[in-house]
């Protein structure tokens, strides 16, 4: 399609979480490296699934010969920025047999009883398949710093733990793609409004979402040191501008389209006679 929108710079480099990184000064209206508008980007959505679901079925089929290459896409925000969205019209281009999505709600009295990453480490991808975490291991030093549930000795640990974690899963052949989808305080206060005048929608409004709104900067301030803390050479942080839903979803697709790009990822080749076997069909 020659009149497809393309990005003209990538967001794994425009959007990469950087030395002197500042979140206050990231705009969550713009739309970094890309110069189209929502109908452009919606376009390139849509003609990019193709790419998108054939990688992932690459990267199913070499772990059936053995291959231990998988993905993991983290995505943190603030309540209404998309997380959902991004499931639904990125991960949804996909195989459902090779995704692999998990949403972290508020720890069990089980859970609780180990330390944090317990529960995150019983839920990484297996190999060969596409893992989401819809929050993660970082709640434990996102909300239990602004509501100072854990110490600053506890959080430190915690960062430690994340980094140690993360490069781990990497060395066994895990690439990590950290989001966090940006969004600007009024623009939630607009998107709880909506949820309140569409029935449709209804049902995704929690009184939670307000009394939290009420921290806005204090996790605007968390968020900052975990980026800062946790953004490494083997697990990268991102963070994409989500006023616009429709510059997130492109932007996290083609995330994810380097991510598997830069596997290198073959089909494997079965030690088979193939015309043997065709032979073999054709009388059958």
């Amino acid at each position: 399609m020659s009149d497809v929108v393309y990005f003209n710079e990538s967001p794994s480099e425009t959007l990469k979480v950087g030395e002197g990184f500042s979140l206050k000064d990231t705009d969550p209206d713009a739309t970094p490296g890309y110069s189209g508008d929502k109908s452009d980007g919606e376009a390139l959505l849509d003609h990019l699934d193709d790419d998108l679901a054939d990688l992932q079925e690459r990267l199913f089929a070499e772990s059936r010969f053995g291959g231990t290459k998988r993905v993991l896409l983290i995505l943190q925000a603030m309540d209404t920025a998309g997380k959902g969205g991004i499931v639904t019209h990125v991960m949804g281009a996909m195989n459902p047999q090779g995704v692999q999505m998990k949403s972290f709600k508020a720890p069990t009295p089980e859970e609780k009883s180990y330390d944090f990453l317990w529960r995150i480490e019983r839920e990484v991808p297996a190999a060969g398949m596409m893992g989401v975490f819809d929050r993660s291991h970082y709640e434990d030093v996102l909300i239990h710093r602004v509501h100072r549930w854990a110490d600053p000795k506890e959080l430190e640990r915690r960062y430690v733990a994340i980094n140690e974690f993360e490069a781990r899963q990497a060395a066994a052949g895990t690439k990590i793609v950290k989001v966090m989808l940006h969004i600007s305080r009024d623009e939630q206060k607009e998107r709880l409004l909506a949820r309140l005048d569409d029935p449709s929608k209804l049902w995704k409004y929690s009184s939670n979402d307000l009394k939290e709104r009420a921290f806005w900067g204090d996790y605007m301030d968390a968020y900052q040191k975990a980026l800062e803390k946790t953004a490494t050479e083997s697990a990268p942080w991102y963070v994409v501008p989500a006023n616009k839903k429709w510059y997130a979803r492109i932007a996290v697709q083609q995330l994810l389209l380097e991510a598997l790009e830069g596997l290198k990822l073959q089909w494997p080749v079965p030690d088979l006679d193939v015309p043997t076997e065709r032979e073999l069909v054709e009388r059958s």
